[in-house]
């Protein structure tokens, strides 16, 4: 069991910069390989970054890719969301996620465990 906890979202202007940060407790956190989904009012639950067990590989959705950066720190069992060049359309519910995996899942079906996501708004 792992209890998943997110925090910095806000409101911030187009081209501006958030840090998300998702912290962990419960089980080991070395045990998960964790991820970052959004979901917008009327939208489908997307994946936007996955990070493996230790940090050496990541993976991100093709809106995202370049302008977003997941990293982890497992001596504070937290991993981070660092938004850079927001758009309007990265508005959304941020929620990250964790999976008892080797590979790093895109589909989120494949996460055992939630937080309850912090709100990005971006105002143009």
């Amino acid at each position: 069991q792992v209890q998943l906890v997110e925090s910095g979202g806000g409101l911030v202007q187009v081209g501006g910069s958030l840090r998300l940060s998702c912290g962990a407790s419960g089980r080991s956190f070395t045990t998960y390989v964790m991820g970052w989904f959004r979901q917008a009012p009327g939208k489908a639950r997307e994946f936007v970054a996955g990070i493996s067990r230790y940090g050496a590989n990541t993976y991100y959705s093709d809106s995202v890719k370049g302008r977003f950066t997941i990293s982890r720190d497992n001596a504070r069992n937290t991993v981070y969301l660092e938004m850079n060049r927001l758009q309007p359309e990265d508005t959304a519910v941020y929620l990250c996620a964790a999976a008892a995996r080797v590979a790093v899942p895109r589909d989120g079906s494949d996460y055992g465990y939630w937080g309850q996501g912090t709100q990005v708004t971006v105002s143009s």
